[in-house]
């Protein structure tokens, strides 16, 4: 992100913070309960968004070398994901050409040739079929018509981006717009995968998107958790098409006020979240990256499984490393051009283990709950949740569905009862 942008994001911040004010959107929308709980409409998700949408599936850092590999079976499709000996990245369907069976079951690691368990025919990670055993027995074929079945594959900027229909092609810069460049300025491609995990609850996919689209929650809920990291309730925020990028400002902001504005960087204030429709949440500086991906379970409308994963780059994992006896203490605040003192992959956990997974996601389960019982009709959005107006609005214009309706608003006197 350019250093002038920065700036003005932190100035914005902490003008808020300043004027007790947030970002106000203007209006107050009403959404039906029924979108979190409609069989209907999750098929028609499921097939729109992931089935015919390109996907970003993970980092560079998730395929470091020549014949690192990794599997997934998230948003419908069995994905084998490759880099071969010249480095290039791949994506095929993780399924023998003879009888479909998954010739890597591994969620991860390294190999050059993949062997299907079923008759043990053979592949290559550029996919291209390598051996037939018996093939005497079996009938010649053509082995150069019968690889894996290889799907648009595209590393940009150390994203790595697939679509899952063979055949379909996409334009990352089409489908990023204005932001690629902003994201390309990151470094993500020199962060390294250091760890992951999963949250697997009972509640709507778009209930698990909405935790991360509003800081009115963080005094609140989080107040023995981010709340001791975090002002909440203040946001910068702009639109790039179907996607956003969303600020808010840690306790450490009020310390850049007694440096140079030249010497301000974002993340000593703030951290900075990016949602790439339809279902990513990404948080990123020149430091680390955490990628959530967040998938409809196969299940039905009722359940959603999060995956989150950690990458980071080499001066920050040396720097982890350094200080790995040194325990984080939430309760301080700390100097911004210090370094990130709590950084590690314990830590990271643990901040997602005790506010998405406890708390957050604890608050889903109970608004799913409520939905399933169709006695309430509909939730709210206020002004200032635009992040959640603009990621509701933009799924629902792609599903051909009418815009949500706004409330009427009450005269500013009337609503502070005056």
């Amino acid at each position: 992100m350019e250093h002038t942008l920065q700036v003005k994001i932190l100035k914005e911040l902490m003008e808020q913070l300043d004027e007790g004010r947030n970002v106000d959107a203007g209006v107050q929308y009403r959404m039906p309960t029924t979108t979190y709980v409609c069989p209907e409409q999750a098929a028609r998700e499921q097939e729109e968004f992931f089935q015919n949408h390109p996907q970003l599936i993970g980092l560079s850092g998730d395929l470091p070398e020549p014949g690192s590999f990794f599997t997934m079976d998230d948003f419908g499709t069995p994905l084998l994901a490759t880099r071969d000996k010249n480095g290039q990245f791949h994506a095929f369907l993780n399924a023998c050409r003879h009888r479909s069976v998954r010739v890597a079951p591994e969620a991860r690691g390294r190999r050059s040739v993949f062997m299907c368990p079923f008759h043990h025919w053979s592949y290559a990670n550029t996919g291209d079929l390598i051996n037939i055993p018996n093939e005497d027995h079996f009938g010649a074929i053509d082995k150069s018509c019968h690889g894996l079945k290889e799907l648009c594959a595209v590393e940009r900027d150390g994203l790595l981006w697939v679509h899952p229909k063979v055949g379909a092609e996409f334009d990352v810069d089409e489908l990023l717009g204005d932001l690629a460049p902003e994201l390309g300025s990151y470094g993500i491609d020199g962060h390294q995968y250091i760890g992951s995990t999963v949250i697997d609850k009972k509640l709507n996919w778009k209930f698990a998107n909405d935790t991360f689209g509003e800081t009115y929650h963080f005094g609140k809920l989080h107040k023995d958790t981010l709340g001791r990291l975090f002002h909440g309730n203040n946001l910068h925020f702009e639109e790039f098409g179907r996607h956003h990028r969303f600020v808010t400002a840690s306790l450490s902001i009020d310390a850049l006020r007694e440096i140079p504005v030249e010497e301000w960087r974002i993340e000593y204030g703030t951290f900075v979240l990016y949602h790439l429709f339809p279902n990513i949440q990404l948080i990123t500086s020149d430091d680390a990256t955490t990628l959530i991906r967040i998938y409809p379970h196969a299940d039905g409308p009722g359940r959603s499984v999060t995956h989150i994963s950690f990458y980071y780059s080499q001066a920050a994992i040396d720097f982890a490393a350094e200080n790995e006896r040194a325990e984080f203490d939430p309760d301080k605040v700390y100097d911004p051009q210090a370094g990130d003192q709590g950084r590690s992959l314990e830590n990271s956990l643990e901040v997602f283990s005790s506010t998405v997974e406890q708390e957050d996601y604890w608050m889903g389960e109970m608004q799913q709950r409520a939905a399933e019982n169709g006695e309430l009709k509909e939730i709210m959005f206020g002004r200032n949740e635009p992040a959640l107006h603009h990621f509701h609005q933009n799924y629902r214009a792609a599903l051909g569905q009418p815009p949500l309706e706004p409330i009427e608003q009450l005269p500013k006197d009337v609503a502070a009862g005056r």
